[in-house]
């Protein structure tokens, strides 16, 4: 039997006015003809960061001093006939003009404009790490719908809400999607994306969400992608098992917890960091680390590998 090697790749995600970095592929090697973030392999005796900062020398020119990197994403991607471990790293601080120093096509591009088919599939998950925020905004409760869209507009509006997840769980069918119609109305005036709780289904009623975030009661019932891929597919998650899950159905994008000890969850402690760290090393795709954590918790989160942390009480008033 052949073992494979793992290739580990270090990739760098530069920003500049915006805008991220982009390469096309040379048309002989493998991928060919396809766009890339700029990087290549680890040697040996390097670190990613050294690795990261040569590559980008080597291929586009640019300077890049190792501390401005922070990690995005890890990603592990089996293409049967190469095995790649692609390290991420995040960087809005190279220097100099970037070129095309081995011949390649470069050019920067809005992360909004970065589509799957152009891209290796390995790719994926770094192209949503890139286009998603580091909030994931939850709705909390409030005395009736009228109080709830007031508070959503308000929350919204102060706290600068770039996706938010309208969770009402105590409400049947017909009430929450009357809350939907008011919800969304305000999420398109303030400038920030909605997503719906419940059955994938939902997007069929209101297109004009950005997607669906399925309870694991809901996702451990779909043995494949129940949305299409112009949505949106999130799950909340609390184990390897339902992470190996969700990864079956190419969720988007996962919350895990509960991190921290919650009012929601008497008597439960929280997994910790150091579970959830374990937790993100088997997920290849963003997560949000969800349960008693507040803005100050970031830094903690995002060194544990999360995508940033999503919940109710850093952004609801009277949460």
């Amino acid at each position: 039997m052949t073992v494979v090697q793992e290739i580990h790749v270090a990739v760098g995600a530069i920003f500049r006015d915006g805008k991220v970095l982009i390469a096309r592929r040379p048309e002989h090697v493998h991928q060919g003809g396809l766009l890339e973030f700029p990087g290549g392999k680890v040697e040996p005796g390097e670190s990613v960061q050294q690795a990261l900062v040569r590559e980008i020398r080597e291929e586009t020119g640019l300077r890049i001093a190792p501390d401005s990197l922070e990690p995005l994403i890890e990603v592990r991607h089996d293409y049967g006939d190469k095995q790649v471990f692609l390290d991420v790293w995040l960087t809005s601080s190279a220097e100099g003009d970037a070129q095309g120093c081995e011949g390649q096509e470069i050019r920067w591009l809005d992360a909004r404009e970065l589509a799957d088919a152009d891209f290796p599939a390995a790719n994926r998950p770094i192209i949503r790490a890139l286009q998603l925020p580091r909030h994931y905004a939850i709705t909390g409760a409030a005395e009736s719908e009228d109080a709830f869209l007031l508070q959503l507009r308000e929350s919204g509006g102060n706290k600068g809400a770039e996706l938010c997840l309208l969770r009402a769980p105590e409400l049947g069918d017909v009430a929450y999607a009357r809350l939907a119609d008011g919800a969304l109305e305000i999420c398109q005036a303030g400038g920030f994306g909605l997503m719906l709780h419940g059955s994938p289904s939902l997007v069929e009623q209101f297109p004009q969400a950005c997607g669906v975030h399925l309870p694991w009661r809901v996702a451990r019932q779909f043995s494949a992608r129940p949305v299409a891929d112009n949505y949106l597919l999130a799950v909340s998650c609390h184990d390897e098992r339902e992470i190996a899950h969700a990864l079956q159905l190419q969720a988007d994008f996962v919350t895990l917890g509960t991190v921290k000890p919650t009012s929601s969850h008497p008597g439960d402690p929280g997994i910790g960091w150091h579970r959830f760290r374990e937790l993100v090393a088997t997920a290849t795709l963003p997560v949000y680390a969800l349960g008693g954590l507040s803005l100050a918790d970031m830094a903690e989160a995002r060194s544990a590998g999360a995508q940033g942390i999503a919940g109710i009480s850093y952004w609801w008033f009277d949460a």
